[in-house]
């Protein structure tokens, strides 16, 4: 028997004071599209150690974890996305091996329009309406996309 399980992303809302750490990608997909700083699990770490780690690789950043910030289920491509709010350690950061570019951005400086991932959208929307609140809960949400059937299948 072989199972199909779903695959973990994780990653970080890095801070420092006041902007938000975003990577420009230098990979597919989405190559050149802003993200947050995350990827998938690796076998025997946890999902804390792993969102710092792709901080680290990504964007050259050190960060203290603050809590389990969104978890959004993925179900039509099989992923749970895992996002930790992070304070930076000292403001440093720069363009790991999969990006181009990182910058800090204030929330309304976000480019929007270039935003990699739904996941990614969701969970900075969420950020910045909560910044303004000074409030930050869990929020737990789901992204769906219907699948069609190839015709004849």
């Amino acid at each position: 028997i072989h199972y199909q399980n779903p695959r973990i992303v994780a990653g970080t809302v890095p801070v420092w004071e006041g902007q938000i750490l975003l990577c420009r990608r230098a990979i597919e997909p989405r190559y050149g599209y802003w993200t947050l700083p995350a990827g998938f699990m690796e076998n025997s770490e946890t999902t804390e150690e792993a969102a710092a780690r792709e901080t680290l690789e990504e964007a050259m950043a050190e960060v203290d974890l603050k809590g389990l910030y969104t978890m959004v289920h993925v179900p039509h491509i099989d992923q749970v996305h895992m996002f930790f709010r992070a304070e930076m350690v000292d403001g440093t950061h720069g363009a790991g091996d999969e990006s181009l570019e990182t910058a800090l951005f204030r929330p309304h400086e976000i480019p929007w329009d270039d935003i990699s991932f739904p996941t990614v959208k969701r969970t900075l929307e969420h950020f910045v309406e909560d910044m303004d609140a000074g409030e930050f809960p869990l929020r737990v949400s789901d992204i769906r996309h219907s699948i069609r059937k190839k015709e004849g299948r």
